[in-house]
């Protein structure tokens, strides 16, 4: 059954409380920006890196009290929940005041033992035949607005380490902010997990119900469809995030996505795909197979 949301429609969030988002950070990513591998905290008490990771760690948490006390970065995000319904194959069409868009998912194309089914995000919303309304959500946060100034300065100052130590931060609220915000659709926006109760450490392991998959990650692995992502939510670019020509999100420390709400839905890799399922898509998305190509060509199998 479809999970019925309290709202639909959009809306933003402009200079969101860093302090609150900090309380969402995944430490251990923050290490392998250092090249440094270990399960957070336990990297701590490493015998061979432990020290370093230690003074990393306390250098780490002093920038980001000067961060969050001196108001060095702002976050903006944006977010929205839309009927929506699929057409029982691999594409969604999403509702937003009257118009239609479709978005346009991929399927995985991997042998698997008989009975194992080919996964498409397109198979977690209700099917048009189904008669029912299901509902779809996006949302794109950012945590690096007005990060240049003071990347401008170390560069100045000839300080690599903390030039890298700030954009690592960033990068660790951007994802801690895209957490926040799901745990809120969660519980309030979207309420379809109200009595949810989980620690930072289970919301790090992903025990939550629904996923927020991101254009250009294994399960949807093209990045043109954030073109329409961005024109869902984020019109008129209230959040300050633009995409650039190769569409990677500018500010850098930015995440964006998709909500299934749905309990099947789940993360994969669509993996290798094959020339047909190449052209098929082209056609779906009204671009020349070379562009897709282009686009897609890590996902190539051929």
């Amino acid at each position: 059954e479809p999970l019925v949301p309290d709202w639909t429609g959009t809306r933003e969030f402009q200079s969101y409380d860093l302090e609150e988002i900090s309380r969402y950070i995944d430490w251990q990513p923050f290490f392998i920006a250092w090249e440094m591998h270990g399960k957070f905290p336990g990297i701590l008490r490493d015998p061979v890196i432990g020290k370093e990771a230690t003074k990393l760690y306390e250098d780490g948490r002093t920038l980001l009290r000067e961060v969050i006390g001196g108001k060095w970065l702002r976050a903006n995000a944006a977010l929205g929940i839309f009927p929506a319904v699929s057409n029982g194959q691999d594409d969604v069409k999403v509702y937003r005041n009257g118009e239609e868009i479709t978005l346009n998912f991929l399927r995985q194309q991997v042998k698997k033992a008989p009975g194992q089914p080919n996964f498409c995000l397109a198979d977690f919303i209700a099917p048009e035949s189904s008669g029912k309304t299901d509902y779809i959500g996006a949302f794109a946060v950012t945590a690096g607005l007005g990060i240049e100034t003071w990347l401008e300065k170390f560069a100045r100052e000839h300080d690599d380490y903390n030039a890298i130590m700030l954009k690592a931060l960033a990068d660790r609220l951007a994802e801690a902010f895209a957490e926040l915000l799901h745990e809120k659709v969660r519980r309030k926006i979207w309420g379809y997990a109200r009595s949810e109760s989980l620690e930072n450490e289970d919301l790090i392991a992903e025990k939550y119900q629904g996923i927020r998959p991101a254009p250009g990650y294994p399960a949807c692995p093209d990045h043109t469809e954030k073109w329409k992502l961005f024109d869902l939510i984020d019109e008129k670019r209230q959040t300050g995030i633009t995409l650039t020509e190769s569409l990677a999100m500018y500010p850098a420390a930015s995440v964006s996505g998709w909500y299934f709400a749905n309990p099947s839905s789940r993360y994969f890799g669509i993996g290798k795909i094959g020339r047909d399922q190449v052209t098929d898509y082209a056609t779906r998305k009204k671009m020349p197979v070379e562009a897709i190509e282009r686009w897609l060509s890590q996902q190539l199998g051929y």
